[in-house]
C-alpha cells in the first residue's frame, strides 16, 4: 500500500480539490512533495494526496506517471520544493 509515502511531482498535473463541499480543479506545480493518503482500491480512478497543506486527488494516470522519490524524506521537507 502507497499510503503514508511521499513523492516528488516531476510534471504539473490537475487534481480535484473540494474545498466547502465545491469540487474545483486545480494545478499541482511542478517540484511538490506530496504524501499519498488513499486510494488504489480496485476501480478507483484517483488516489487522495496532501500538499502544501491541501487535499487533493489527481488521476491515478498522472499520478503513476509524473512521480518520482524525493532526494530526501526528512519531515522538515514535507511540502516545500526541493532545490
Amino acid at each position: 500500500m502507497l499510503a503514508g509515502k511521499r513523492f516528488k511531482l516531476k510534471e504539473r498535473t490537475l487534481a480535484v480539490e473540494v474545498l466547502h463541499n465545491e469540487r474545483r480543479a486545480v494545478s499541482i506545480p511542478v517540484g511538490v512533495i506530496f504524501e499519498v493518503v488513499s486510494g488504489f482500491s480496485d476501480g478507483e480512478q484517483t488516489v487522495d494526496v496532501l500538499w502544501e497543506g491541501r487535499s487533493a486527488a489527481p488521476s491515478s494516470c498522472d499520478y503513476h506517471k509524473k512521480r518520482e522519490l524525493p532526494r530526501s524524506s526528512y519531515p522538515s521537507d514535507f511540502g516545500r520544493q526541493l532545490v
